[in-house]
């Protein structure tokens, strides 16, 4: 698991998706989403702490792109 599109796929294997039309809160929702997951033991440690990473580095990403966009 190293992208944003495989998180999405865990949770595609539980009948979750998601779709707000702001990417930034996308990743927000998939954050809570994965951490209800990981709390009904239906992720391992390691899927969820993997998880976890992409999706702080996404957010990261976009916050980034938001700042950009702002100075222009």
């Amino acid at each position: 698991m190293e992208t944003l599109y495989d998180v999405q796929q865990i949770l595609k294997r539980f009948g979750i998706y998601i779709y707000l039309g702001k990417r930034l809160y996308d990743i927000e929702l998939m954050e809570i989403e994965i951490k209800n997951l990981h709390k009904a033991h239906l992720i391992d440690d390691d899927e969820y702490k993997t998880a976890r990473l992409i999706l702080r580095r996404e957010h990261r990403i976009e916050l980034s792109r938001k700042d950009e966009t702002r100075f222009v």
